[in-house]
């Protein structure tokens, strides 16, 4: 029996951090994934025990979104995201079903070692407008609400909050392994808001439409009830981060934001060929706060999606990060004060729209035209880039679409969950790989350098920038 009938089951699987404990557990429970494990790159999986049983890998971020709209009928990740969402939708159709009997970190309220705001009393009778950088902007602003505090800002990250305070935000909401973790990264935690366990999520139509007692009956000896948010006070004796590294970092004119990921490697290359020197930056070192051998740059090394709007902001007076997410950045802002000062020639991708090849369409035009003709009604996109992909579909004037936002692997989510897909991709063979194929190449991008037009106007910190510009752009191959 093929599991794609009404009585088939679709289940999300994590990667990440979960991913080689619920293998495990599936494991140990007989459910028979053989292809799930930490060593496979396929994203669809299927049970040698239950034939109607489909199974997706996916990003753990984007489970809890895709069981609550239907995608699928049960997922397993973390209990941040399950809240995260449920923090903005209270009536999203996710059941909780039980957590699972494994546990991996928790999410915490902390604040930098610098900082004045060294308890929860301090934050919540600060005066200043208190500034909350995190993962989970939902969770942030209800925790903000649920303080009472009288005014503050919650900054949306893709990642690596806890590198924004203190002189990017006051307070981070962020996972750790534990306490020990966030005082290594210099951060005081104030509050440990709840653990992480797994947690088996259903949606709440196909728990009462589908018989799904076989599964869960499978998985019932390996759920731990009882788990309950708790608080904790910081505990005493940890060493903290050195204050001179601090002072001199906020005393240097110049902040650079260098890419972490897959473009740190080029970057570092580039760097070298360029003779700036940033000790600490090659290899698998976990800092991100790092000093410059030039004495007026300062440097975070942060994730490139967030890049254009700290500069915006003013966070950052230059980065390096990809025309893509500048240009996501720009769609949204158009008159953000970030400009392009280089094109730096590593990190070449195309931003593309992709199709199932299944589907007889070879064009934008064409699909259109497919659309008119009732071959899809709605059209669902899954991208990353959501500002360019409804751009591109507007420009486009495809009538009825919804973009889906997606946290990595992309991908995965055609045919079954999407029909359109707008990524990056470099040579395309990934995408022949998962049955896909390019229509249109909507940008094509490389890595850049992006500074804050604030910052140029400057006329100490315009010579500094300048000099820093000439140098990376010299050294491009």
């Amino acid at each position: 029996m093929e599991a794609t009938g009404s009585d088939s089951i679709r289940i999300a699987l994590p990667k990440g951090r979960f991913h080689s404990s619920t293998a495990d557990k599936l494991d140990t429970c007989g459910f028979a994934l053989d292809e799930y494990n930490t060593r496979s790159r396929q994203y669809r999986v299927c049970s040698s025990r239950f034939p109607t049983v489909a199974a997706k890998i996916l990003q753990e971020r984007d489970i809890s979104v895709h069981v609550s709209v239907g995608n699928y009928d049960l997922g397993i990740c973390g209990a941040d995201w399950v809240r995260e969402l449920k923090a903005r939708y209270p009536a999203a159709a996710l059941v909780e079903v039980a957590p699972l009997n494994y546990r991996e970190g928790a999410v915490f309220l902390a604040s930098s070692v610098h900082s004045n705001l060294v308890s929860i009393h301090a934050v919540t009778a600060a005066q200043q407008v208190v500034r909350i950088a995190s993962e989970y902007p939902n969770l942030a602003t209800r925790l903000a609400a649920q303080l009472r505090l009288r005014r503050f800002q919650v900054f949306p990250v893709w990642g690596a909050a806890e590198v924004y305070p203190p002189e990017s935000a006051d307070l981070v909401l962020m996972w750790a392994k534990n306490e020990r973790d966030l005082t290594s990264q210099g951060l005081i935690p104030l509050t440990k808001l709840f653990d992480v366990d797994a947690v088996l999520v259903a949606n709440a139509d196909s728990l009462s439409r589908k018989d799904m007692s076989e599964v869960l009956t499978l998985l019932d000896g390996s759920f731990r009830r009882g788990s309950t948010p708790c608080a904790t006070v910081p505990e005493e004796g940890e060493e903290e981060a050195p204050g001179e590294l601090l002072t001199e970092w906020q005393s240097r004119p110049i902040r650079l934001a260098l890419p972490d990921g897959h473009q740190k490697t080029p970057a570092v290359e580039l760097l070298d060929r360029a003779g700036l020197g940033v000790p600490g930056y090659s290899g698998r070192t976990s800092e991100r706060r790092l000093l410059a051998d030039a004495d007026w740059l300062s440097v975070k090394v942060i994730r490139p999606q967030d890049m254009p709007l700290q500069v915006a902001s003013g966070h950052f007076d230059v980065a390096i990060t990809g025309q893509d997410w500048l240009t996501e950045h720009r769609v949204s802002f158009p008159g953000s004060p970030v400009t392009e000062l280089a094109d730096l020639g590593f990190g070449k991708v195309r931003v593309v729209a992709a199709l199932s090849e299944k589907i007889p369409v070879n064009s934008t035009e064409e699909l259109r035209q497919y659309m008119a003709k009732g071959g899809i009604r709605s059209l669902r996109v899954a991208s990353e880039y959501t500002n360019i992909a409804d751009k591109y579909l507007r420009d486009n004037r495809i009538g009825s679409y919804r973009v889906m936002p997606t946290w990595g692997a992309s991908e995965a989510f055609l045919p079954d969950d999407a029909d359109l897909l707008v990524d990056n991709t470099q040579t395309g063979k990934t995408l022949v790989d998962n049955g896909l194929k390019i229509i249109e190449v909507i940008l094509r991008s490389s890595a850049c350098l992006i500074a804050n037009v604030e910052s140029l106007q400057d006329p100490l910190k315009k010579s500094k920038i300048d000099s820093l510009s000439a140098q990376l752009a010299g050294a491009v191959q």
